[in-house]
């Protein structure tokens, strides 16, 4: 009896690490400390010119999206979303991300597949211009089932601390700014896959949207990353209050930064509505408040700002690009109220 009869393959380990190492070291920024290999990873914040640095933390997975990479075999884009879920929180505090970790946990450890796993990661943090400092692989045997890998990370971002972004100085009166998701971005892939999979009746490589999309297409569309857009936002206007769109959706995410005595008010035929979200919809009967507490809704991220700077941040937003050379698509979506009614009632409401 030896490791590998056990089912783990420590030379695949090995070649697992050779093979992504020069990939984590292409996306080093100003301040990582390249000590690969070695028992912890090291950044260097005392030339980053901070007066009153606060650091900023976030970890997330994603979720049951992985279950359509595995059934379509493609793995190359599944860690932009891992990257996204995490610097996109902390962007939401104001803090540019520095780095970022994974943990990729395996039933059988296939280096191809983790190189390409890794290649999404590196690139989801040169998107969001952080460092890719190092991360873990563990190949458990029989913990999962064969073929079948979980994906976890986390991302450390700085701020000054008088600019930490937290929504309290949001009034009424207010603008709410919806920036487009790319699709479903890393959320209710259970809800999607039963009515894709089930209720329609389709498989993996079968045409979903009226574009010719398959529903591997439209289902590992990758997270858009919104980190560098803040920042940009950041230091051109007064932004006073973002949220990331993700498990909870708009109800569940917008009410994060709302003050007491506030309500957000969101007009649903202000922005475009992604065909695969109706197609969700509409096959899977679903009632209007499980829709939007399920899906994003083709709302990604919320800003919300001073009524009279709307126009012109949604205008800068609509001329900058993200991945693949596109561009944002930004929308006035509602406004903010005051609220004299009692602490039960809903904070948010979508008409």
């Amino acid at each position: 009896m030896d490791y590998k009869k056990a089912g783990v393959d420590i030379e695949a380990g090995k070649k697992a690490v050779l093979d992504i190492a020069s990939l984590v070291k292409g996306t080093y920024t100003k301040g990582a400390i390249d000590n690969f290999g070695l028992f912890g990873s090291l950044f260097s914040i005392g030339e980053l010119n901070y007066k009153n640095p606060v650091l900023v933390s976030g970890t997330d997975g994603v979720g049951t999206k992985l279950k359509v990479a595995f059934a379509a075999d493609k793995h190359d884009t599944i860690g932009i979303d891992l990257v996204a879920m995490s610097v996109n929180d902390i962007a939401c505090l104001g803090a540019k991300p520095l780095f970022f970790l994974d943990y990729i946990s395996t039933s059988n450890l296939k280096p191809h597949i983790i190189k390409e796993i890794v290649s999404g990661i590196a690139a989801g943090c040169k998107t969001a211009g952080c460092s890719l400092l190092g991360g873990e692989m563990a190949e458990m045997p029989s913990f999962y089932q064969e073929g079948e890998y979980d994906l976890a990370g986390f991302a450390v971002g700085i701020v000054e601390k008088d600019d930490i972004i937290n929504g309290s100085d949001t009034l009424a009166g207010d603008k709410i700014i919806g920036v487009a998701s790319s699709g479903l971005h890393s959320n209710g892939y259970s809800l999607a896959r039963k009515i894709i999979f089930d209720m329609m009746g389709l498989s993996i490589g079968e045409p979903l949207l009226s574009d010719g999309q398959t529903v591997k297409d439209a289902l590992l569309k990758p997270t858009i990353i919104y980190s560098e857009l803040i920042q940009t936002l950041k230091a051109k206007f007064k932004i006073k209050g973002i949220a990331h769109i993700t498990g909870g959706g708009l109800p569940e995410n917008l009410v994060r930064i709302l003050p007491a005595g506030t309500i957000a008010e969101i007009d649903k035929s202000s922005w475009e509505m992604p065909e695969l979200l109706g197609l969700l919809k509409e096959h899977g009967k679903l009632d209007e408040n499980e829709f939007y507490k399920v899906f994003n809704a083709g709302i990604g991220l919320v800003l919300t700002v001073e009524g009279g700077m709307a126009k012109e941040i949604i205008g800068l937003i609509n001329k900058t690009e993200h991945s693949d050379s596109k561009r944002f698509k930004a929308y006035e979506i509602g406004g903010i109220a005051g609220s004299k009614v009692s602490s039960d009632c809903p904070k948010v409401i979508i008409y």
